[in-house]
Order: structure tokens, then C-alpha cells, then sequence
């Protein structure tokens, strides 16, 4: 801890950080107890969830949801440093970035969490009353308020993060290199066009695709005996993040492989898995999920979609939204109501359901399928479609598992997955956003000095790369429970409502400190924030996700 004592605040709390940090945490989740005790209360006065109950006291549950999600993010970096610790690894800046993540977390948690830009959720909203709320203000508490995220504090951390190291993350040593190989492709590859890509509102190229093909990124998480790299979860957020760091799009072009493959190997027959796998695998085969409808968003028990048997195919009619890469797709998982008898996620069923690969100037070119391109403000690259089926043949063995009805619960079993790498493309786009931040700072000089200078700037960014680290842990945390094998829609669901703020906090500072250029469309930080915005909504809306993991916490009381 040399640098410290240069430091104009207590430095003393840096000799000590750990076990005043353990006391701190013991105080949150205590009053997140009593916050859930409290909405209980609420929603489930008889020990049951109750959906009325629920909508009625909507702000409190979903503020519930965000208490858990700062007492679990606050562990996890209290985990990270105590693993660098352990290593010998905890330097100046990694406990800098606990101190200040503590010390913020807890002051909201004190005085009010923003789930949005306009509603704060403040203790007593919960139900929490002065005795609890008072006996959550510890020594040790007190001591991280005044002290963990300060102007000094900030400005110690913008110190040691100027020369573009934002601290240890933990990784081992193949994930380092892992990590390290795609930071190279990306910077290669990718950081120099994305721009371009953008403004021009460009399909990522297939050459770029093929290079990430032969980097193994499609086949990332897969067996190795059916082509796959066979890494874990917490590889899969490794690439993600550097992908994500250069352009979202390209992080995202394996969302779909990975959910694809997920729902091949989990659910598929024999059969499918032999006619799939490998080109999933290989990058040869890419997929689309087409499973939002116009009039159905996050409900998606009511799909109304329809495929009916006749004969030896499957004939699919209705409409599809939001169809990311569709055009351009070898393969749709398509959920469609399969038994309109069936009330809700019942009557629904999983197809793998080929199709021919569209071009620019023939995006759709089977018989019964059409499409409309939506237009977006930012995540481009692989474009958005608004389909109709119309009697749309698909053959009688691209029924996943051959198993109706159980679409829903195939689809629910792989959001874990795909919220995990959510949260991860999150963070990439975070990181993106600090290190265009901190860039432009350095060099864009005024009143005879760069901008880097003003507290306001270096303080805003110091703050970007503490939460970049805590969306970061939150993150691994949930993959690593998902390559344990337990369940782990809880943790998923918040790093990815986590994640998706911070992005967005990260991408809104980024464009301040570049001032009038950040509104540039020459600048990449004009691209980053509009790609920010979108990761508040699909996987999930924060709303969504916020009523999930509450009726998780409440289920569990």
C-alpha cells in the first residue's frame, strides 16, 4: 500500500480493508433479511407468493430484488480481494476498488438504490423501520461511509488506472491467455471497423465471422468430443467481454450459437445432434432465436404462433419480432404453439427449423417466410427482422427432443445461460466505455492541460472501472455456479440487471467527458451508448428480470 500514504484520506482503513469490509458486508445482509422479511409481508402474508399482491406492491418487491443484487455484489468483491489477498496479489488499486464499491453500496443501501433515473427505492419503501435501519449503521459501516468512495479515494484510483491497467481480475492462467488472444483479434480485427460497421449499418462481415469460427468462439462451452473448446462458463464471459469491448454485435454472434447448441445438447435427439452439432459447432451453421412475438414480449406463454402436423412436415403460421440475424441464419429455433387446446407455455414446442441463408438483396428467400427489417438506433451488425409465416414448411423430425409442449421449459432451462452471457456482454461494453473514456481524457487538452486533470473527469472514470470490476465478479460469480452445476437463475439475473445499468452509467459518462464529440457519430463512444441502452431490455427487462429475482428471494423465505 505505499502509493496510499500520498493520499490525502484515512489511510489507515487500507490496513485493515478485509475485516472492515467482512463486518460491512455482515451489516448488509442484515438488513437484506429484514428487507425481505418485510416485503413478505407484503406479497406472501400467508408464506405464498401472491401474484395480485405482487403487482400491487411492485416497487417494494423489485426493490427488494435490488437490495439482494448490492449485498451479492458486495460479496463478491469482497470474495475477489480475499482470493488476491490469499495470491499475494492485492495491490494498491484492487483494494482501492473494494474500498470504494463498500463504501458506495452501502451509503445507497443506507439512503436509496436508483433502479432507474427516476425511481429510488429507500428503505422504508421496504417496510425496513428506524430500529433496523439504525442497527445497520455499524462501526464498521460508518467507517466505509466516510471514508471508502471519497473525491480522494476516487482520485487515488484515477492515479493508478491512467496507464490503462484497471487491476488484477483473477483470472488464472490459461483464462489470461484466453483473454489475452481475444483482446488481439479484437484489437485487430475489429476495433479499427466497428465504426464503420455502424454508421454504414454493415452486417458484420462473414470474413470477421470466419476468423471467429476458427478461434473456436461457436463452439467455446461445447464437448470436445463433438468439436467443441469444452471450456466453462467463465471462459465463455472472458471472450464475450473482449468481443463486446470492440463492438457489441460481434460479442453477441454467439448468444444464439451457444443457446442453440445448449438446447441441442441438453433436449436434442441422436438425429439432431448429428445434423446440428457440428456446424453450430464450427461456425458453419448459424442460428436465430425467434421467439418474441408483435403483441408478445416477455409473456411468452402467450405465443400464438401455430405449427401444424401435415403429413411428414410441420406447416408454421404466425409472426415472429425482434429476430436478430435471421436473415443470414442457416437454422431458427422457433417456439410455436403446437396445441392450442393448451392454455400458456403448455401447448409449446422447440423447433429447429431450417431455412435457406438470405442475402442483402434476398434476406427471405423461402416459400412461406417473409421479412421486414426493424430499424435500430445501435446494436448493428447482424440486423433485425419482424417475420411472417405463412404455411412455412419445416420437416416432421425438427421437433426438439420430439417432445410437444415442452418448448417453454427447454427455453426457460438455457436463460440462465444466456442471461450469464448477457451480463457479460455488459461488462464489455463497460470496459469499452471506461477505456474510450479514459483515452480522450488524456489527450484532449484545455485550459492548457489535459481534461484528465479535473477531478470531475478522472473521478467519473476511477468510478467506471470500480463498477466495470463489480459488474465483472457479479458476473464469474454466476457462471462459475452455473459450471458447478447448481441452479442459478438468481445470480444470473443479477449480474445481468447489474451489468446492464452499469453499462449504460459507463457508455452516458463516457459521452460527458467527451463533451460536444461524444454526439459525434465519428466518435465510437456514439455507438457505445446507443448499443448500451439495448441491454436494459432483451434477455429480460430490467422490470422483468427485478419481478424474477424477487419472487425467487420470496419463494425461498
Amino acid at each position: 500500500m505505499n502509493n496510499i500514504a500520498k493520499t490525502n484520506f484515512d489511510p489507515t482503513l487500507l490496513t485493515d480493508l478485509l475485516p472492515t469490509c467482512r463486518a460491512g458486508l455482515g451489516a448488509a445482509e442484515a438488513l437484506g433479511a429484514a428487507a425481505r422479511r418485510a416485503v413478505a409481508g407484503q406479497v406472501a402474508p400467508e408464506g405464498r407468493v401472491e401474484a395480485a399482491r405482487m403487482d400491487e406492491h411492485q416497487f417494494a418487491a423489485h426493490g427488494l430484488a435490488w437490495v439482494a443484487t448490492y449485498v451479492e455484489s458486495l460479496r463478491q468483491m469482497l470474495g475477489w480481494a480475499e482470493r488476491l489477498d490469499a495470491d499475494g496479489k492485492l495491490g494498491d488499486l484492487e483494494a482501492l476498488m473494494v474500498q470504494a464499491a463498500f463504501g458506495e453500496y452501502l451509503a445507497q443501501l443506507s439512503n436509496g438504490i436508483a433502479m432507474s433515473q427516476v425511481e429510488i427505492v429507500r428503505p422504508p419503501d421496504l417496510g425496513i423501520d428506524d430500529d433496523t435501519w439504525h442497527a445497520f449503521h455499524t462501526p464498521e459501516v460508518g467507517r466505509l461511509l466516510r471514508h471508502g468512495n471519497t473525491a480522494a479515494a476516487r482520485q487515488a484510483i484515477a492515479e493508478l488506472i491512467a496507464d490503462g491497467n484497471f487491476g488484477d481480475t483473477g483470472l488464472d492462467d490459461t483464462l489470461a491467455m484466453v483473454r489475452d488472444q481475444f483482446r488481439r483479434f479484437t484489437d485487430d480485427k475489429v476495433v479499427p471497423h466497428a465504426q464503420d460497421w455502424h454508421r454504414r449499418d454493415l452486417l458484420i462481415p462473414d470474413a470477421v465471422i470466419a476468423e471467429m469460427a476458427a478461434l473456436g468462439v461457436f463452439g467455446l462451452t461445447s464437448p470436445e468430443e463433438v468439436g467443441g473448446a469444452g471450456l466453462d462458463k467463465v471462459a465463455m464471459c472472458v471472450v464475450t467481454e473482449e468481443l463486446c469491448r470492440g463492438h457489441l454485435g460481434v460479442g453477441s454472434l454467439a448468444t444464439r450459437s451457444e443457446i442453440a447448441a445448449e438446447l441441442l445438447r441438453t433436449h436434442g435427439t441422436a438425429d439432431q445432434k448429428e445434423q446440428w452439432m457440428p456446424g453450430l459447432v464450427s461456425g458453419t451453421v448459424l442460428p436465430a432465436a425467434l421467439f418474441t412475438e408483435p403483441d408478445v414480449g416477455s409473456d411468452l406463454g402467450s405465443v400464438k404462433t401455430r405449427a401444424v402436423r401435415d403429413g411428414n412436415v410441420w406447416r408454421i403460421t404466425g409472426a415472429k419480432t425482434w429476430s436478430t440475424h435471421a436473415a443470414r441464419a442457416d437454422v431458427m429455433t422457433l417456439l410455436a404453439r403446437t396445441d392450442p387446446d393448451m392454455p400458456g407455455h403448455k401447448g409449446l414446442s422447440m423447433f429447429f427449423a431450417p431455412k435457406p441463408r438470405g442475402t442483402v438483396a434476398e434476406p427471405f428467400p423461402a416459400a412461406g417466410m417473409s421479412g421486414t427489417e426493424i430499424a435500430v438506433l445501435g446494436y448493428r451488425g447482424m440486423k433485425e427482422y419482424e417475420i411472417a409465416f405463412d404455411g412455412f414448411e419445416v420437416p416432421g423430425d425438427a421437433l426438439l427432443g420430439e417432445a410437444p409442449g415442452e418448448g417453454f421449459r427447454q427455453l426457460m432451462a438455457t436463460m440462465e445461460t444466456a442471461r450469464v452471457q448477457t451480463a457479460a456482454r455488459a461488462v464489455g461494453v463497460a470496459q469499452s466505455a471506461l477505456e474510450l473514456g479514459l483515452s480522450y481524457a488524456l489527450e484532449r487538452r484545455q485550459f492548457g492541460k489535459a481534461i484528465y486533470a479535473f477531478p470531475r473527469v478522472s473521478g467519473k472514470l476511477a468510478w467506471m472501472a470500480v463498477e466495470a470490476m463489480v459488474a465483472r465478479q457479479l458476473t464469474w460469480h454466476a457462471a462459475r455456479q452455473k459450471d458447478a452445476g447448481r441452479r442459478c437463475d438468481l445470480e444470473a439475473g443479477m449480474a445481468k440487471l447489474l451489468g446492464a445499468r452499469i453499462a449504460w452509467a459507463a457508455a452516458d459518462n463516457a459521452v460527458q467527458i467527451h463533451g460536444g464529440n461524444g454526439y459525434a457519430e465519428e466518435y465510437p463512444i456514439s455507438r457505445v451508448l446507443v448499443d448500451s441502452r439495448i441491454l436494459n431490455v432483451f434477455e429480460g427487462a430490467a422490470e422483468i428480470q427485478a419481478h424474477i429475482i424477487a419472487r425467487r428471494l420470496l419463494s425461498a423465505n
